[in-house]
């Protein structure tokens, strides 16, 4: 889920491109390289992929939601912008469905290899192998211990396990390792691998120095937050220590006149300002959170202050992730601790006093 920060998120950013390309078509942001779009199916109505020269044909960085209509748009880009030139790699930034999901049959279609970082790779491949008709007794108890009624269980029950590989075609057996701080060669330009993490496990953005971009993936979007959360794979993880981590570690790694190329919005400049925008945002969550546990509260009771708005089905399984995630943080830093009931339901209070936190 993207969740928009508080204030203006696109003060002190620069969007050199007006127009945005329509269904089947490309416009160039740099020589050989082309934006294209996916629609999605959701609030998030787009994703952007990029397409760069690579010899005879290109390499694809990420490929949409597998689905027949992904695919009608993406044989319009083959003999539209692609001028029928055939996908030389299939590069995927991150696991998540609207990213990898087409990335089996682009590998299929034009005998391509896939290139991900390894823990993207085998954690997509174990999940499209996880499908279950119901949650298993430990998903159950992950969301019960953080508050859920049982009219929320019953929802999440009705749900069934597993949809992820609803929207991803089979992958290959294997992939060509992406590495941080390694670079991948297109079309004769080095590309550095630059590993962020928190929004998925080894997210890689890639920076070509040479022609001043970074295609950013989903870990530096210019008008929205991307989803940060603790989730079923590691419940007592801190994914958002390791998101604020991997902000600070692009703005010493990328310079700050790059162009950058997000997976959603538009390509803009700015890069240094939007990662201190997007560490200013998650800090007044964490102080939302303080100021919030006047007294234990479970987490689903701290969903209210932190996103001021109704949230339901698919929505509040993502909001109590990323709550989650705010709340581990604070443990780790010692401000917070979770205790447990005698009902079993986890409850947190503050160490601290909300001014001292601040």
């Amino acid at each position: 889920m993207a969740l928009q920060q508080r204030g203006d998120p696109v003060s002190g950013l620069t969007f050199p491109f007006e127009a945005k390309p329509g269904p089947g078509e490309a416009i160039e942001v740099a020589p050989g390289v082309l934006w294209a779009r996916l629609p999605l199916p959701f609030s998030l109505d787009h994703i952007n992929i990029w397409l760069v020269e690579d010899g005879d044909g290109w390499a694809v960085v990420d490929t949409g939601l597998r689905g027949h209509n992904t695919e009608a748009l993406w044989q319009q880009l083959f003999t539209g912008p692609m001028a029928g030139r055939p996908v030389t790699k299939v590069v995927v930034t991150h696991l998540h469905p609207d990213h990898v999901g087409q990335a089996g049959w682009l590998c299929r279609h034009f005998g391509a290899p896939l290139w991900m970082t390894r823990e993207e790779f085998l954690t997509a491949r174990l999940l499209c192998l996880d499908v279950r008709d119901e949650p298993p007794p430990e998903a159950v108890d992950f969301y019960r211990r953080a508050g859920f009624t049982d009219t929320m269980m019953q929802t999440y029950m009705a749900r069934g396990f597993g949809s992820f590989a609803q929207g991803v075609t089979d992958l290959p057996l294997g992939h060509c390792r992406l590495n941080d701080g390694g670079t991948i060669e297109i079309g004769g330009k080095a590309w550095e691998v630059v590993v962020g993490r928190g929004h998925s496990p080894e997210h890689a953005s890639l920076w070509c120095a040479e022609l001043g971009l970074l295609i950013s993936g989903d870990q530096v979007l210019p008008r929205i937050s991307s989803n940060v959360s603790v989730n079923l794979s590691d419940p007592e993880g801190d994914p958002l220590t390791d998101w604020l981590d991997s902000l600070e570690l692009i703005a010493r790694r990328v310079p700050d006149d790059v162009m950058v190329l997000p997976s959603h919005n538009e390509p803009f400049y700015g890069l240094h300002h939007r990662l201190t925008r997007l560490a200013i945002g998650h800090q007044r969550r964490l102080d939302t959170i303080i100021e919030a546990l006047e007294a234990p509260r479970h987490a689903v009771d701290l969903l209210g202050p932190m996103f001021r708005r109704p949230l339901e089905g698919h929505d509040l399984i993502l909001a109590l992730g990323e709550g989650l995630a705010h709340l581990h943080c604070l443990r780790q830093r010692g401000m917070i601790a979770r205790d447990e009931g005698a009902d079993g339901i986890h409850y947190w209070r503050r160490l601290v006093a909300a001014r001292d936190a601040a």
